[in-house]
C-alpha cells in the first residue's frame, strides 16, 4: 500500500479517534481549531463588547469571503458569506431582473437539491416557467438533453455542479457557454464540489456560484458563499436586503437606500458572527491541503468503494468514469435503510438518501482501511439479519 501523506492531518479532527466517519458530503468533521476560534469570538464579544463591530465584525463577511475565494477560482472581493444557501439564493433571484417576458424561462434539473427549487418557485415571477430536465438512470443527466433545454427563451440555468445523490459532476462549462450564447445566465450550486474537486469560477465566467462549508470544507453549519462575477454584480437590484447593504448605514436614512458597488450590495441584516469564527480553521486547513491532492486521494478512494461493491454485488448509483465521479459513491445494498442505521448503531458515520441508497464520502483525512471496514461491516449487517430490527419505521432525518 502506497504512503498516504495526508493522513498526518488525522490528529486536527477529534471526531476521527471516536468512529469511523465517513460523511464528509454532509458534515466534515470539525477541526480542533474551532475550539481556539470560538473562544477568540467569546473573548472579543466579551472584552469588546459593541466595539468590536468596528475592530473587524462588521467585515467580517467579505473577510471570511476572501479565504474561501481562492478554493473557487474567485478574485479578492467578489465572495461573500451568508448563513444558509436558502438566504443566498433568495437574495440572488429578488436581485434578478425578469422584466423581459421573451425570456420566461428557468432551466433545473430533478437531481439539484430541493431546497434549492423550494426558494426558485417561490421567488420566480408568475409569468415565469420551470423546465425540469430529468434524468433518465437516476445517476446522471444527459448532456445533450441538457444542453437543448437552453435556448433564446431561458433567463436562468439553475443547477447544481455536482448532484447531492450520485456526486456526478455536471459539466460546467459547456453549460455555461451555451447559455451565454443564447443570453442566458447561469447559477451553480457548488455545496459538493469546492473542497473536494477543482473548481475555477473565473475560467468557467460563470454568473453566480453558491456552496457551503458546512461539506468538504469542514466549515459548520452556518456559513455559505456567494460569488458573483465582477462584471455582473452592479446590474443586480436585491428586493431582499438590509442596513449592511447601504451605502451609508450610520446615516439611518429611512427616506434613501443607496446600494453598495462591492460584494456587500448582496447583503442583508446583522450576521451571524460566531458561524464565521468557526469556519475559517478548515478553509485554512483544505488550502494547506492542496484540492489537487484531495482530489486525486478521492478518486482512488471512491474507486475503491466502487471495487468493493462490484464485488458484494451491491448496486452502484455513483458514475464509474472518473472524471464524472466528485467525493461521494452511493451504494444499494439489500435493505439499504435498514443497513444504514445498523451502520450508524455499530459506529460507522454515514448516511442514506431515499432513491438512492448509502452515501459513503471519504475525505483526505480517511484511511483506506476504513473503507474496507465499512463495506466488511455491509456484508456482515446482511449476514447476521442485524438489519431487520431497523424494519419498522423511518428516522425523520436520515
Amino acid at each position: 500500500m502506497p504512503h498516504d501523506d495526508l493522513l498526518r492531518w488525522r490528529g486536527e479532527f477529534p471526531i476521527l479517534a471516536t468512529c469511523t466517519y465517513l460523511i464528509s458530503n454532509s458534515l466534515g468533521a470539525m477541526p480542533r481549531g474551532v475550539y481556539d476560534r470560538l473562544y477568540e469570538y467569546a473573548e472579543t464579544w466579551a472584552t469588546l463588547g459593541v466595539r468590536a463591530w468596528a475592530s473587524g465584525w462588521w467585515d467580517l463577511k467579505s473577510t471570511v469571503g476572501d479565504k474561501i475565494a481562492p478554493l473557487l477560482g474567485a478574485p479578492r472581493g467578489s465572495v461573500l458569506v451568508h448563513e444558509n444557501a436558502s438566504i443566498a439564493n433568495s437574495i440572488l433571484f429578488s436581485a434578478l431582473d425578469f422584466s423581459d417576458t421573451r425570456r420566461n424561462k428557468v432551466v433545473i434539473s430533478d437531481q439539484d437539491f430541493p431546497s434549492d427549487v423550494y426558494t426558485l418557485r417561490a421567488m420566480l415571477p408568475s409569468h415565469m416557467s420551470i423546465h425540469t430536465v430529468r434524468s433518465r438512470d437516476g445517476i446522471t443527466l444527459d448532456t445533450d438533453e441538457l444542453l437543448a433545454a437552453i435556448d433564446e427563451r431561458t433567463r436562468l440555468v439553475s443547477l447544481s455542479h455536482v448532484l447531492f445523490r450520485s456526486a456526478y459532476i455536471l459539466p460546467a462549462q459547456a453549460i455555461v457557454e451555451k447559455a451565454h450564447r443564447v443570453g442566458a445566465q447561469v447559477l451553480l450550486n457548488g455545496y459538493h464540489s469546492v473542497g473536494v474537486i477543482p473548481v475555477n469560477v473565473t475560467g468557467l465566467a460563470v454568473d453566480f456560484y453558491i456552496g457551503g462549508t458546512l461539506k468538504w470544507l469542514c466549515g459548520g453549519p452556518g456559513g455559505v458563499f456567494l460569488y458573483v462575477r465582477p462584471d455582473v454584480l452592479p446590474t443586480l437590484q436585491p428586493k431582499i436586503t438590509g442596513w449592511f447593504a447601504h451605502q451609508t448605514p450610520f446615516a439611518f436614512d429611512v427616506e434613501h437606500f443607496a446600494l453598495r458597488e462591492d460584494a456587500y450590495r448582496l447583503a442583508n441584516g446583522t450576521p451571524g458572527i460566531a458561524s464565521l469564527y468557526a469556519i475559517q480553521p478548515g478553509v485554512e486547513i483544505i488550502k494547506q491541503v492542496g484540492v489537487e491532492a484531495i482530489r486525486d486521494k478521492s478518486l482512488r478512494q471512491t474507486a475503491l468503494i466502487i471495487e468493493l461493491a462490484d464485488r458484494a454485488g451491491y448496486g452502484v448509483f455513483s458514475p464509474r468514469a472518473a472524471d464524472q465521479r466528485a467525493g461521494t459513491v452511493t451504494v444499494h445494498p439489500d435493505h439499504a435503510y435498514e443497513v444504514s442505521r445498523e451502520l450508524l448503531a455499530r459506529n460507522f458515520v454515514i448516511d442514506y438518501r431515499e432513491g438512492a441508497g448509502i452515501r459513503i464520502a471519504p475525505h483526505f483525512y480517511n484511511s483506506d482501511d476504513e473503507i474496507r471496514q465499512v463495506m466488511a461491516a455491509i456484508a456482515a449487517i446482511l449476514d447476521d439479519g442485524s438489519w431487520q430490527q431497523h424494519a419498522k419505521g423511518r428516522s425523520f432525518v436520515t
